[in-house]
């Protein structure tokens, strides 16, 4: 089985890492999100540091990681998947790039500008992600429960 390159396996498993972190760790930055919109001064903390800094970090790697995947020669989707579920794959695909671009720049807009409705963009975007997310791993499990393929193999190390 052709696995993707190796590079594109690194940044596929450091982002899954980092939004992951991200998820784990956003009740710090809400909390001052919301503090903020209050008018009350927030200290300094370094999980809201680092939420902002590595939402800043997610979007560089999704851009570079979406170049190197426009540029690398990437495994043929596999012969038993139907025309529908090639498309379903492309639409997860494609939307985890465009989210992994939306969501830092929503929450940048939030928290540097204070724009409420960008901060509304961010959460709505985050549950479209948790989707994502959700159907991109039920398809890996169907491929190996369905097909008996392992196609999440490709992915892996």
């Amino acid at each position: 089985m052709q696995k993707y390159p190796f590079i594109m396996r690194v940044f596929h498993w450091v982002l899954v890492i980092m939004f992951a972190a991200q998820f784990i760790f956003h009740d710090a930055i809400s909390d001052a999100y919301d503090q903020i919109q209050r008018g009350v001064e927030v200290a300094f903390n370094p999980l809201v540091a680092g939420h902002v800094f590595g939402g800043l970090a997610i979007l560089v790697l999704t851009l570079v990681r979406f170049g190197i995947r426009r540029k690398s020669v990437l495994p043929a989707y596999p012969e038993q998947g139907s025309a529908l579920t090639k498309r379903a794959s492309e639409i997860v695909h494609y939307g985890t790039y465009v989210l992994g671009i939306m969501l830092p720049v929503s929450g940048a807009v939030a928290w540097f500008g204070g724009v409420k409705a960008a901060a509304d963009g961010h959460e709505m975007l985050k549950a479209v992600l948790l989707a994502l997310v959700a159907l991109h791993v039920a398809g890996a499990l169907f491929h190996l429960v369905v097909h008996k393929n392992n196609i999440f193999k490709r992915m892996w190390f």
